[in-house]
This record gives C-alpha cells, sequence and structure tokens, in this order.
C-alpha cells in the first residue's frame, strides 16, 4: 500500500454526488483548462468530448480530460493511462466519462497539484525513462570499456532525472530539496540489473547523501512499511552523528519498490564479512 505525503499527493478528494458538468464548456472554463494542462505539462489540446476537453503530453503516451462544473466549483479529471491510475492512489469519483478512472477537485488550485502529480509519474514510470535511455543510447559504440561507461552515464542521468520526477524533487526520506544533495539510489545494484530493471524507478530511491551513502553501503535498508532499519555495523553514536533515528522512514512506499527493499534489508543486517565486501562493491556504481 502506498504511503504518501505533501500537496502533489493529497490534492483530490472523494467529494460526494451530484457531479455535475457545463456542457458544453464555456470559454472561461476552456482558458483555465488550458492554462493549468499548459503549465502541468499537457501542451497538446486534443479536441472535446461533450463536456471534457482532451489533452496529450509530448513527453509520454496517455491522455488526459478536464471537465467542470464552473470556474469557481469542482474540476474534474480522467486518466487513460493503467500505469498513473494503478499508482497514485487517489479516490476516484463513480460517474461517467472518458478514460479508466475519473478524480474529482474542489477547485482550480487542487487540480493545479494533482496535475502536476499526474505529470510526475507520466515521465517516470518505467516505459518513459527507458525509451528515453534507448534513443539517447541507441546510436553510442558499446565496444570498449570507455564507450560503456559513456552509455552507463546515459543510463544513469535517465534515471536519476526520472527518480527526481517520482519523488517530487525531494529526498524520500528527509524531503531535503536542494538537487546538489540528492543522490540517484539503485536499490538493487546496476550491475546485477538489465536495461528494463536499471532504469525503473520502483528499483530506486531519492536520497539525501548521507542517507544514500549508507544506503549503497548496506548501513541502512527500510522494511516494507518504509521504516528505516540499521545494519548492526552502524554503532549507536555513528547513527547519532548522522542525525538517524529509528522514526524515519520513506514518505511512500509502492509494492514493487517494497519487494526489491526486502532483498537489500536482507543485506543490511547481515554481519558476515562477505557482506562487507560485496557493499563495497558498488561504491562507483548507483
Amino acid at each position: 500500500m502506498a504511503v504518501t505525503s505533501g500537496p502533489a499527493e493529497d490534492a483530490p478528494e472523494a467529494l460526494a454526488p451530484p457531479y455535475t458538468l457545463e456542457t458544453p464548456p464555456s470559454p472561461a472554463v476552456e482558458y483555465e483548462c488550458g492554462d493549468v494542462t499548459y503549465r502541468s505539462g499537457f501542451r497538446l489540446p486534443a479536441g472535446r468530448e461533450d463536456a471534457w476537453l482532451a489533452y496529450d503530453s509530448a513527453d509520454f503516451p496517455g491522455r488526459l480530460w478536464l471537465a467542470a462544473e464552473n470556474t469557481h466549483g469542482r474540476f474534474y479529471a480522467a486518466l487513460a493511462s493503467p500505469g498513473i491510475t494503478a499508482e497514485i492512489g487517489w479516490p476516484s469519483v463513480d460517474m461517467p466519462g472518458p478514460g479508466l478512472k475519473r478524480y474529482a477537485f474542489r477547485n482550480l488550485t487542487a487540480l493545479m497539484y494533482g496535475l502536476k502529480r499526474v505529470y510526475e509519474l507520466g515521465v517516470s514510470l518505467p516505459d518513459t525513462p527507458l525509451d528515453q535511455f534507448r534513443k539517447a543510447a541507441k546510436d553510442l559504440p558499446r565496444t570498449t570499456e570507455a564507450e560503456r561507461l559513456v552509455v552507463q552515464r546515459v543510463g544513469q542521468d535517465v534515471f536519476r532525472e526520472a527518480l527526481m520526477a517520482y519523488w517530487s524533487r525531494r529526498c524520500a526520506v528527509t524531503g531535503v530539496e536542494h538537487p546538489r544533495l540528492l543522490r540517484a539510489s539503485h536499490i538493487i545494484p546496476w550491475a546485477e540489473c538489465g536495461d528494463k530493471e536499471r532504469l525503473d524507478v520502483h528499483n530506486g530511491l531519492l536520497l539525501a547523501a548521507h542517507l544514500d551513502a549508507a544506503f549503497e553501503a548496506h548501513l541502512i535498508g527500510f522494511d516494507a512499511e518504509g521504516t528505516i532499519r540499521f545494519s548492526p555495523r552502524l554503532s549507536e553514536p555513528d547513527r547519532t552523528r548522522l542525525g538517524l533515528d529509528s522514526a524515519m522512514r520513506l514518505r511512500r512506499t509502492e509494492a514493487k519498490t517494497a519487494e526489491r527493499l526486502a532483498r537489500h534489508l536482507q543485506r543490511v543486517l547481515a554481519q558476515s564479512e562477505s557482506c562487507e565486501v560485496a557493499a563495497g562493491e558498488f561504491d562507483v556504481i548507483r
């Protein structure tokens, strides 16, 4: 089950009926919808279906529709992407309309936060980063070790940008926002993955630099509920110096992420010398 926080995740509400749509939408509603979609990354108008205005994004597939009661009342969004509707975790409303699910927003401000989250998921869920990587790397040679490192760097850059979007550009634990303090951490290391898993945001966490270092060294991990767990090799004084405590947790977790975190946590809790060696093997590759 997802654990969420922040305005982008909490925007929609389980608003009760009636769901009354302005049909056809007035010029004022069309203007407001066009403005909020443009600012949210859906910059390609795709026509109208009765009360619903359709929009696409140039950055990922998956159509969006908007409708409204009026410019001061409720707004509604319909989504066509199964990946986004499965992950977003919002309460949907039982009303006719296009797409797979429909959502109600109390006002335009709530809609704006909601569409921001929709776009973040659209550009970060697995197929989009993988497609970006394949396009960027398709003509790059991979014969020598130096050439393969260039391809790896391209993949790591794509992965970082995907995690930045997925986690709303904030550390998955602390909420730190400064980009120079954030690191893209693989859960299952790069060297143990194929391209698909390497570019999958469910195989990563966006972490502040000190958490990333501890996570990569298998000194910390996270359980199925997203709560931090410590290796026996990380002393209590060092935890205090790093500002770590047992109440820290991920801002949200998904089932696909939790499965990989369980594998990572096994290494964290191991006390053998071989675990120390394994943790150090991946210092260069995230």
